[in-house]
This record gives structure tokens, sequence and C-alpha cells, in this order.
């Protein structure tokens, strides 16, 4: 089972917190040792954003502003790595081809992001679509996917189980409305569409909600469901 677990900045490091990464490295670790070759893509969170304010009153452009918060989501990376030892690259993969690469050659890989213009939601999708993975994992701050932002609408409701269509049309009308926040971006949500991912969202604050979720498909957050799965979920790593 190829598995994909995207992991927010602010959820793994959010404090500089050595433990969080470490229990997120022993999730990797057990899920390597049910048999999965793991991907984890890790964001920038809080301290990318700090950079990025700080560069923008500086005046650095966009782009300039991307490339930085590519270079924070690699530095968090290299915190996971750290923290798994062996059995792992010992940088993370900075493209597609050699994330692929490093799981055929039986490592765990672990990265940032890519390039400009795209976050580390859409790399997590990207990545599972190039690798063929069975389960795309994003763990997050919030619980799901809801019907509007829960920080700001009290009626927001939770959804259960989404197709990849209607997953789209939901992150389409959060990403409208300025200052909500979508749990993930809408290329990543056209990616999942595209390939057919089966994708979890979840709050990852605690990781081993993230280890139910893959070992056993128990989780409170949102199924994505691609067109024409069946009910079954058959590749469970239990």
């Amino acid at each position: 089972m190829k598995v994909v677990v995207s992991i927010g900045g602010s959820v793994l490091a959010p404090d500089l917190d050595a433990p969080r990464v470490a229990a997120y490295a022993d999730v990797v670790r057990t899920l390597v040792d049910d048999g999965c070759q793991v991907a984890a893509v890790v964001g920038g969170g809080g301290v990318a954003r700090e950079y990025i304010g700080a560069a923008r009153d500086l005046g650095a452009n966009e782009i300039e502003l991307d490339q930085l918060g590519i270079d924070v989501t690699r530095l968090n990376a290299r915190l996971l790595i750290a923290a798994l030892g062996d059995d792992v690259a010992n940088a993370p993969a900075t493209d597609y081809e050699e994330a692929g690469e490093v799981l055929r050659n039986g490592d765990v890989c672990v990265m940032g992001g890519v390039t400009p213009a795209q976050t580390t939601d859409a790399v997590s999708a990207a990545v599972a679509e190039y690798v063929g993975a069975d389960l795309l994992v994003y763990a997050t701050s919030v619980p799901g996917v809801y019907s509007a932002d829960p920080n700001e609408d009290d009626d927001a409701e939770q959804y259960p189980e989404l197709s990849a269509a209607d997953l789209v049309d939901v992150i389409a009308g959060l990403e409208m409305n300025a200052g909500s926040s979508a749990p993930v971006d809408l290329l990543a949500a056209k990616i999942i569409q595209r390939a057919g991912t089966r994708t979890i969202v979840l709050d990852g604050t605690d990781p081993e909600r993230v280890l139910d979720a893959v070992r056993y498909g128990e989780h409170e957050g949102t199924d994505v469901v691609p067109d024409g799965a069946g009910d079954q979920l058959t590749y469970w790593a239990e």
C-alpha cells in the first residue's frame, strides 16, 4: 500500500515542538512496519507566514515570497527526516521524479514545496498521482471539510463523505469568500479529482489519528471517494 501523508506545518511543528515531530516520525515508522510505502509532504505553517510577511514588508515580489515559503517547508521536512533517522532519504526530495525514485528504492520520502505558486496541498496530491498512491491523508488543523469556514460560521456543516467532484465545488465556494479558510486548496482538489485518489481530510493535531485512518479506515474527518469506488475499502494496511 502506497500512502502519502500531507502534514501541515502548523500541525507538525506549531512551536518547533520536538516531541510532536517525533510522534509523527513514530507514525511513519509504524506504517512502514505494516508494509506501507510512505511519502510525507510537510507544509510551512506559521513560521513560513512570518518569514513571508517580513519579506513582503521588505519589498520581495510574489515569486520570491513563494520561494521563501518553499525553503521553510524544506526546513520542516528536515526536522521530520532528523526524527526518522535510518531508512529515509537524508534530504528532502525537490521534485516528483526524485520522490518516486526514493520510494522505488524502498526508503521513506519526505519533501516540502516544489515550485512557486503551488502549495504543499497541491504537491501532496501531485505526488500521490505520480506514484499511484492508494491513499492520500491530509493532516490539518481542522476536523475535515466543511460547508463554510467553521471559525467564522457557527452553522458550518462538516461533510463525512464527498465525491471528488463535490470536493472541488465545495473548495471553490470557500475560496471565493475572502478570508475563508479551506482545508485543502482548489488545485489540490482538482488533482485529486483527475487522479481519482482516495483521500481523507482529518484533524492531525494528534498524530495517532493518521495512524488509525490508514490502518483501519477509522477517523472523524472527511472521506473523499473517487468515482467508481465501491463501498468496501479493501486496501487498509491492517
